[in-house]
C-alpha cells in the first residue's frame, strides 16, 4: 500500500466511526494493487464534504449534501449507506445543467435551483448522476440493505442552497457545475468510500 495515499485519506477521514485500522484493513481488502486505488472519492459525513483524491493528492473538494436522516443501510431508511462502493452507472451525460433527470432519462426539462434553504416540492435529481454499487456485502450490499438497489447516487439537486449540511433523502447531492465537473473526471469502476 502507498503509504502517502493512506496518509492523505487518513488526515481528511473525520469520523470515529471506524478506527485507523479499520480504515487500513477496508482499503487492503478493496484496493489490491497501486492502479486499483490510485483514484478514490471520500466522502465525510460530518464534514459534509467530498474528496475526488488522484495520484495522492487531493484533486478537488466538493461541499455535498448526505440524508437528513442519518446514517444506515436499510432500504426505505432514506438514510446514506456508509463503507466502501464503486461507481457502477453514469447517466446524463448530454443532459443540459439543471436539467431534470427522471428515472435517469432527460424529457427536456429544466429544474428551478434554489439557492437559499427553500424545500423543492419535486426533489429533483439534476445535470448528472453517479449510481453508486456497496461492495461490503452485509454492510452496503446484500438483502434489504443493498446500495444499488437502493438507487444511491451522486447526484445534482435543486436545492443547492441546502448543500454542506444534511438534506437528501439518502444519495450524496451536489451543486450542478461540481457533479458535471465530478462526471467527467471519474470513470465507472471509481472507488467510492463514505464515512
Amino acid at each position: 500500500m502507498d503509504l502517502r495515499f493512506l496518509f492523505i485519506v487518513l488526515t481528511f477521514l473525520s469520523t470515529n466511526l471506524y478506527s485507523q485500522n479499520e480504515i487500513i484493513n477496508k482499503l487492503n481488502d478493496y484496493m489490491i494493487d497501486k492502479e486499483a486505488y490510485d483514484e478514490i472519492i471520500f466522502v465525510s459525513i460530518e464534514k459534509q464534504k467530498m474528496y475526488h483524491i488522484n495520484s495522492d493528492e487531493i484533486y478537488k473538494s466538493y461541499n455535498i449534501s448526505s440524508s437528513k436522516f442519518g446514517v444506515g443501510n436499510k432500504k426505505g431508511s432514506n438514510m446514506t449507506p456508509l463503507g466502501l462502493h464503486k461507481i457502477k452507472e453514469k447517466h446524463g451525460n448530454e443532459t443540459p445543467i439543471n436539467g431534470r433527470l427522471i428515472g435517469r432519462l432527460f424529457y427536456g426539462q429544466i429544474a428551478e435551483i434554489f439557492t437559499d434553504t427553500t424545500t423543492s416540492k419535486t426533489d429533483d435529481i439534476t445535470s448528472r448522476i453517479l449510481w453508486l454499487e456497496g461492495l461490503e456485502e452485509g454492510i452496503n450490499k446484500g438483502k434489504g440493505i443493498d446500495s444499488f438497489k437502493r438507487y444511491i447516487y451522486i447526484h445534482g439537486t435543486s436545492e443547492e442552497g441546502k448543500i454542506g449540511k444534511p438534506a437528501s433523502h439518502g444519495c450524496i447531492r451536489m451543486k450542478n457545475k461540481d457533479v458535471i465537473d465530478l462526471f467527467k473526471e471519474v470513470s465507472i469502476g471509481t472507488f467510492v468510500l463514505i464515512l
